[in-house]
């Protein structure tokens, strides 16, 4: 039975314009036949096309113990079918109807976070077997095989180098931006990338067993685990309806009238919830997105608006992002800018990311940098040249140490012991200063925290997967007071899901791959795309499109606004509903009055939600 009526009906996309078509068509038989009957018999097969869907909808919902918003629409779509009045009950289809495909609109798509990290994943391996090379697909390499992963390619699973010096950026998935050196025995992990030379590699996993199949997994629990929010609408519902269906009683046991019953229906008809809330959600949407703020749907522009803790990801979200030289440490009788000039010149050739650093850092410093002769670059470990008649050596440790006269010793002076991440510069033979590299806290991160102060968050953290003692600096010199390092894309997860299970609305915000998890399983995921998004802003709820922090606060507050335009309209339109209901209960009103009565109800609260698009 239930299979014969689903087909039976219109398809609800096109409810609403096939209720007012036959509204239409109706009046126009009236118009041509007016002693005809031909009117009530196209309205009654509209309402049986139209409205026989949404009964069945309400039908199921009740069956799983859902009671909505529409609860009202249909027992008045019910009435007006027995009681003789089909077109009252076809208006009250296209309020219906008219609202939750609004609503549909409001949602937008469904994300598609899943298919888009699965689709980015490693797809095939070159496995080496002696001599030969064969290129095999990455869920075919078992445990033990030895690889060859060529500059530009992916990491196929978790691995170790057997041979090779390369640059490895492993930023999607640990978060951080520089990439790491990968000499011998260094791991790897699947879906990291190759940057400079190639490496031959032994597997350690499976692909199916590696990290990346690892986030998929997570990005998917996280969705399917992520409570639903309840409808804004369905919560007024819950005390509405009783109190509809008490009238609806009262006004039958004093006047044994059914069509007042009927009439308390048609004004009863929650259509400031059904309509209010999604013109207003659509016009919030809209301005969001006239501000470069993409909210994917509807709960997540209610959800944003509520947050009480924040959660932020290190590398660029807190921070910029990209590593910057920040300060050059010189042997004596050596000047910094002096340094810069002759370095810059020979890493301009390079293509390395902390080389083109360099390079910004000396321009900025000297202006115009001189021509570098006799460049020659070792993938992985440094550059060398001649610049104004000086063999200049820029690189790691120990290539620049292989290639200078005074060794170790001259590095006790101008190294410091705490720096992460260095480059070393030699001239003429001679180690002469230290390239000291970091990814600085973005600016106007104080007015930030202070807006998301004020709009109701207690409490920030700092998550990321750098080293402890690298993040807790970088935290220290953001302002936040809770961090954690050293975290995998499932510590952020536990730790997120923790913080959700403890009550708290969790807003996070991240850019990186390794954040799609913890950003699913939040109460709402903000994505920073302005660095490309891909799976991170799939995941999320809220994409930021440009690399602007403000826009979170900026977010919140539309969010806000929104939802107390759409409040506001729930109440005057259902205060509004109440009093008609009075008037229908006490006989003064007819059904069909009701029904039109209700329409200018919902009009005037439909122009008061467009507020939330200005």
């Amino acid at each position: 039975m239930s299979s014969s009526i689903r087909g039976s009906v219109v398809p609800a996309a096109w409810r609403p314009l096939a209720a007012f078509a036959f509204i239409l068509a109706g009046l126009a038989a009236r118009t041509v036949v007016p002693s005809g009957t031909y009117d009530r018999d196209l309205w009654y097969a509209g309402l049986a096309l139209t409205g026989t869907g949404v009964v069945w909808g309400t039908a199921r919902g009740a069956m799983r113990g859902q009671f909505a918003s529409d609860v009202v629409a249909t027992l008045a779509i019910i009435a007006a079918a027995l009681l003789g009045h089909p077109v009252v009950g076809l208006v009250i289809v296209l309020m219906q109807t008219g609202g939750e495909a609004l609503e549909r609109y409001a949602e937008g798509r469904a994300s598609d976070a899943v298919r888009a990290l699965e689709a980015a994943a490693p797809r095939t391996a070159h496995r080496v077997r002696g001599h030969v090379i064969d290129d095999v697909r990455a869920e075919d390499v078992a445990i033990g095989d030895v690889l060859l992963v060529r500059p530009g390619e992916l990491v196929p699973c978790d691995a170790v180098v057997v041979d090779g010096t390369s640059h490895v950026d492993a930023s999607m998935l640990t978060g951080e931006a520089v990439p790491i050196s990968a000499t011998r025995d260094t791991r790897l992990m699947s879906g990291s990338a190759n940057l400079d030379g190639p490496l031959t590699v032994r597997a350690l996993a499976t692909a199916q067993e590696s990290q990346y199949a690892r986030i998929v997994a997570l990005v998917r629990s996280a969705q399917a685990s992520k409570a639903p929010l309840q409808r804004v609408a369905d919560r007024y519902a819950v005390w509405f309806t009783p109190i509809t269906l008490l009238v609806c009683g009262v006004a039958y046991v004093a006047s044994g009238d059914w069509l007042r019953v009927l009439a308390v229906l048609a004004v009863a008809t929650p259509c400031p919830l059904i309509l209010a809330t999604p013109v207003a959600v659509i016009g919030g949407i809209n301005r969001a997105a006239r501000r470069q703020i993409i909210m994917r749907h509807g709960t997540a522009l209610e959800r944003v608006g509520t947050a009480t803790v924040a959660v932020f990801d290190k590398t660029g979200t807190i921070t910029i992002g990209q590593p910057r030289v920040r300060e050059v440490i010189t042997a004596p009788g050596h000047v910094a800018t002096d340094v810069l000039r002759l370095a810059g010149a020979v890493e301009r050739s390079s293509g390395h990311l902390l080389a083109r650093t360099l390079v910004e850092a000396a321009e900025v410093s000297v202006g115009a940098l001189p021509h570098a002769q006799g460049v020659v670059e070792v993938p992985g470990r440094g550059v060398s040249g001649t610049v104004d008649g000086h063999c200049v050596v820029v690189g790691a440790r120990s290539f620049v140490l292989e290639r200078s006269r005074n060794g170790e010793a001259a590095l006790a002076g101008f190294e410091p012991p705490e720096a992460e991440l260095r480059a070393y510069v030699a001239v003429d033979g001679a180690v002469v200063a230290t390239v000291e590299y970091a990814d600085a806290p973005r600016p106007g991160l104080a007015a930030v925290f202070r807006d998301l102060t004020t709009l109701g968050v207690r409490r920030m953290m700092m998550l990321s997967g750098d080293h402890a003692e690298t993040a807790r600096a970088v935290a220290v010199a953001a302002g936040i007071a809770e961090v954690q390092g050293d975290l995998l894309p499932e510590d952020k997860l536990a730790v997120v899901r923790g913080l959700v299970a403890s009550g708290a609305s969790v807003l996070m915000v991240g850019d990186g791959t390794n954040d799609a998890p913890a950003l699913s399983a939040a109460t709402v995921g903000v994505a920073l795309a302005g660095h490309g998004g891909g799976i991170t802003a799939e995941a999320a709820d809220v994409v930021i499109l440009i690399d602007d922090l403000s826009r979170v606060p900026e977010a919140m507050r539309i969010s806000r606004r929104t939802m107390y335009i759409a409040r506001q309209c729930i109440g005057v339109g259902l205060g509004l509903s109440a009093a008609a209901m009075l008037v229908a209960a006490f006989g003064a009103l007819q059904p069909t009055a009701g029904a039109l009565l209700q329409e200018g109800i919902d009009l005037a609260v439909i122009l008061n939600a467009l507020r939330a698009s200005r």
